[in-house]
């Protein structure tokens, strides 16, 4: 396998497809890097270099106790940048992985950073708070720990008919729905329950004034795990060069039901 580590001595596994211009993915909670395999495909089929990684705990990077915030992640992004020497690189965040690249401008800057794209991102926040009056609040998200502590492959298996829209009638194949529980199994417990408060809780809304490249947005207006607006719609009116797109009708999973879509809106956005 193809690894790195990281300064606090983590291996972090990931894939480097094909040659051109950079293109770096982060990856959404539970899932790993082979979430992205057919973007990545098109991508450097078209003419692109594609790299992803899977976030430490999860997929087959190493497991630690500890490092499961949005400071960490973003400094693994930068470290593994660093370590690939990636210039003029545009950096593609899907929900918590949104979080990871946000992160990373603010605590890095933008000179290796050619473009952003969120993907049905938690940012600029996800969890309802008083000047926030939107989304989940924080009960939710204690029983949804709870719950993953307490039986984790029954919580996934339910929860990937919401994800992918299966309950709202998009179609979704039986092989999808399995790898979302494989690739959720394979990450470490501690590794989902502790990053399931750094997603839900973490205030990316001064990230946001930081960001100052061109950053495509797409979201999907039936998503039932991220709102629309609560998050997408936010960020894409706080960012001074943002594309908005919304697709009618998508779920969160959007880069599984609305996969074209997704790869030709990217392939657009990167001639920018």
């Amino acid at each position: 396998m193809t690894t790195f580590t990281t300064s606090d001595n983590v291996e972090i596994y990931y894939k480097d497809w094909g040659k051109g211009r950079p293109v770096l993915f982060s990856h959404g909670w539970p899932l790993s890097s082979d979430m992205w395999d057919e973007q990545m495909i098109a991508l450097a089929n078209a003419g692109y270099r594609v790299i992803a990684f899977d976030r430490r705990g999860f997929g087959r990077s190493e497991q630690p106790w500890q490092g499961y915030d949005y400071d960490r992640f973003a400094d693994d992004v930068g470290e593994l940048i660093a370590h690939l020497d990636l210039t003029d690189v545009t950096l593609v965040g899907f929900s918590m992985g949104g979080g990871d690249i946000s992160r990373y401008v603010a605590r890095h800057g933008t000179s290796r950073v050619h473009s952003l794209v969120l993907l049905g991102s938690v940012t600029p926040i996800f969890i309802w708070t008083e000047d926030h009056p939107m989304g989940p609040d924080k009960a939710f998200f204690d029983a949804f720990r709870a719950s993953l502590q307490a039986d984790r492959a029954q919580v996934l298996i339910d929860f990937a008919p919401v994800f992918f829209g299966k309950n709202h009638g998009q179609k979704v194949s039986d092989g999808a729905l399995a790898q979302f529980l494989q690739l959720g199994l394979m990450a470490a417990l501690q590794a989902e329950i502790v990053s399931a408060t750094a997603f839900s809780e973490t205030d990316f809304r001064p990230d946001m004034a930081k960001i100052t490249v061109p950053t495509l947005v797409i979201h999907g207006d039936d998503d039932q795990v991220v709102p629309f607006e609560a998050t997408g719609k936010l960020a894409a009116e706080m960012l001074p060069d943002a594309t908005l797109k919304v697709y009618p009708g998508a779920p969160h999973g959007f880069t599984v039901t609305h996969q074209a879509e997704l790869t030709a809106d990217l392939l657009e956005f990167l001639k920018v």
